[in-house]
This record gives structure tokens, sequence and C-alpha cells, in this order.
């Protein structure tokens, strides 16, 4: 059997499931202390740090030389792409952009009948990093990452936005990277990766001018950088281990669902991959697709361990718990493969994204459709967003009181400043209806 098999009758059953999804880690036990040595270092020391880190780790022959991306190796790189795969791009691009526009919020005003005018301000922030994992030693580039990150970041209108990549053994950047970022109009991209790149982005060094906001996966010594750089930078959030939870009616195709968990089986052992259904011998079927599918898969080895740890087949009484099954895990990924999503999906309160029917399956989210792929993972979608255009902006509250607003409520405010002990508080707003 690919993966463990659950028996749920209620919500006293969930425990079992939702315990052995909370036990997964990507922590290294040592990773901190080397973050805060790498920040460290390069608070410290600047490019230097960075180009010794990235000489020892990526690339023995690089130097100061290799940091900036040139503008001829851009258009290099775009060249080096096969125009149908860049139409591709530019397509997804576009779908994204469209998706993200109708994300923009307005600053918006609220006069009131005494001439006071309140009102909030929503404005971009100056700067912001965009990391894209190598991904394999940069042959397989995580191109939708790029888009991902970077074109919320456009439509919010940040001015200034970087990329940053770690470069290959050769030094250079995977040509897909540079035509994604092309495509896009980005021309600030270093070839500097991992924790030191978080930092380069945080503090900045004589070549890299910090940011204001970082966004990108990454390993967990890019992670545990961005975690510990809250305060100093924004970011977009902490992300756990990829997963997908899926519920299913007698309509779904099991090989289908197989070939769904495998989507996110495949990504890392740590990944997740639920199937709930009311039908039995629907579960008993996506077992077997499962076992076929793994046979052929090329990253068999990271999926099966995934589906052996954390995947998992829970039947339940009806589609009513399961949906209480979901909503109590609150996936990263919730597919809801049922012959009528519609008439389910006013009850998802819990999830990242929903993928609606049979015909939908999670990487067309992932990759094309528009929304975001950025979302929580590890049950942090009960409280937290996909990435957005929000991400990149931030909201400043106006106030302009009347000549008449203090004379009118000061004594009230005075009075509510006395209370906390706040008497300079309450002078300032009295100087302005008691002096004469």
């Amino acid at each position: 059997m690919p993966c463990p098999r659950f028996t749920i009758s209620g919500p006293d059953d969930f425990g079992a499931l939702r315990r052995m999804l909370a036990g997964r880690t990507a922590a290294a036990s040592d990773a901190e202390e080397k973050v805060r040595h790498i920040l460290d270092d390069v608070a410290k020391r600047g490019d230097e740090s960075l180009i010794e880190l990235t000489s020892r780790f990526d690339c023995k022959t690089f130097d100061a030389s290799c940091l900036r991306v040139s503008a001829d190796d851009i258009a290099a790189g775009l060249a080096a792409v096969p125009a149908a795969d860049r139409a591709i791009i530019a397509e997804a691009a576009d779908n994204i952009r469209a998706f993200h526009a109708a994300q923009k919020e307005k600053s918006w005003w609220m006069p009131s009948a005494d001439g006071t005018m309140l009102g909030q301000i929503v404005t971009p922030v100056d700067a912001a990093g965009c990391y894209v994992p190598g991904g394999r030693g940069g042959e397989t580039p995580l191109i939708s990452s790029l888009l991902m990150n970077a074109i919320p970041a456009q439509v919010a209108g940040v001015p200034r936005i970087v990329v940053v990549s770690p470069p290959r053994q050769d030094g250079s950047l995977n040509p897909y990277i540079l035509a994604a970022a092309s495509i896009l109009g980005i021309e600030e991209i270093y070839r500097v990766g991992s924790a030191w790149a978080i930092a380069a982005l945080a503090y900045g060094t004589a070549t890299i001018a910090p940011v204001d906001v970082v966004a990108g996966p990454g390993n967990i010594y890019v992670t545990t950088a961005k975690r510990m750089l809250i305060g100093t930078i924004g970011i977009d959030m902490i992300a756990g281990p990829s997963e997908i939870a899926i519920l299913a009616d007698s309509s779904a195709n099991p090989d289908w669902l197989a070939a769904d968990m495998l989507s996110q089986a495949e990504h890392d052992p740590m990944a997740a991959a639920v199937c709930v259904s009311p039908d039995e011998k629907l579960l008993d079927a996506t077992c077997e697709a499962l076992v076929k599918r793994l046979a052929d898969l090329p990253r068999n080895d990271i999926a099966a361990a995934s589906l052996a740890h954390y995947g998992a087949l829970a039947v339940v009484p009806d589609i009513s718990v399961g949906m209480e099954l979901i909503n109590a895990v609150a996936p990263e990924h919730f597919e809801l493969c049922v012959a009528d999503p519609w008439a389910l999906v006013g009850q998802v309160r819990h999830a990242g994204a929903v993928f609606m029917g049979n015909h939908c399956p999670e990487p067309v989210g992932d990759y094309f459709a528009g929304p975001n792929h950025v979302l929580p993972t590890m049950g942090t979608a009960r409280f937290s967003s996909a990435l957005s255009v929000a991400t990149f902006t931030k909201k400043t509250s106006l106030i302009a009181a009347a000549p008449g607003y203090v004379a009118a409520n000061g004594a009230k405010i005075a009075r509510l400043a006395r209370l906390e002990n706040l008497e300079a508080h309450a002078r300032s707003v009295e100087c302005r209806f008691n002096d004469k």
C-alpha cells in the first residue's frame, strides 16, 4: 500500500490525520545558528561575503564581476529560449497579471458632515526582492516562481523589482529564468542564492541596494533567513512543505486522483497528499492507480517517501463530514472533485486555493490560470492568504480634522488620555480649545 488508510466517522476521529500532517518538519536542527552567522557576515562584509559564500557553494570561479547579470546576458537568455516557449511564458504572465489586477486596492476617503475627512492611502513599497531557487543545480528553472512573485509586485506599482537566483556551476543562470525576467521587463538580476541572498536584499551591499519586501520560495536556509529578518524586511510568508487535499465523490476518476496526489508528492518527501471520499471503492481504485503511476514516475523515490509518511486515503461517512475534515486540515491546495462543486464551495472555510471539479487539477493554478501559487501551508490557511498585490503595498490612515472637531470632542479625547495616565496627550488636545 503506497499510503496509510484512515476510517473517519466524525470530527472526533480527525485527530490522527491532523497529527500525522502536523508532524512534518522542514527544519535542520542547526539551520538557525548557521543562518545567523551568515546574516551577520553579510551585514558586516557585504559583497565580500556574498562572493566568498557563492564561490564556496555554487561556482568556484565566482568573483565580483559575476554578481549582476548584464543586459547582454539577459538578452542572450531570451534569445536562447525557443519562440514557442517564450509565447507560453508570456501567455501565463498575461493570465497572472489579469488576475492580480483585480486585487489592486484604491485609496479611499470618507467625508463627515462637519467637514472632517478620514481615509486610507494605499501605496506600493519602494523595492521588492524576488527569490528564485536554483532548481537542481539550475537545470530545472522555476519560471513559475518568478512570475508568481514578480507580477503582483508590478501590479502593485513597485518601482524597483530585484531578482536573485543562485548561479550554476559555470556561473550562469538558466536562460529560462532570464527569458522570464525579460518578458516581465525586469532588468535588475543578481547571481546569488541561499540565506546570503536574503541577507543582501535585507541589509544591502555595495552592489545590491536593500529592498523592503522579499518574496519567493527556498530551502530551509532561505526560509530561516526570511523568518529571522522579519522586522527588517517584510516577507510573503513562512512556507512549509507542499500539500494537497482532495474531496471526491463517485463521479471522480481514480486514475486522475492518483495523478493529482502525485503532483504534490513529487515535490518533497515531506509533502502531503490526502484523498477523502465516502466511496471506499473509489479509494481502493485510487490506491491501485497510485501504485501503477509511481512505477514510472521520474521522482518516484521522493513521491513514494511522501506518500508513505504523509499521504492518506480517508473514508468518511458522507461528503458533509469530508468537508468538515478538509476545513480542519486547512490545506494549501484543495481539489473539490465532485459532480457539483458549486454546491459545496460555500462550505469551504479554510484552504489556500480551491480547484473546482474533475477537470481542474492543481497544476492549472500552479502555472497558468492566474491565481497565485504561493499559498499558506501547514494549516495556516486558517488565518493566512495567498501572496497577492497586498503583499507589496502598505496602507496609511489619513485624518483631516475640521476646525471645530477638537472643540466638539476634545474633552472626551482628553478624558480617555487621562484614563491611560497620559497627561501630555490630554494637554495636546486641550490647548487647542482652552487657550485664549
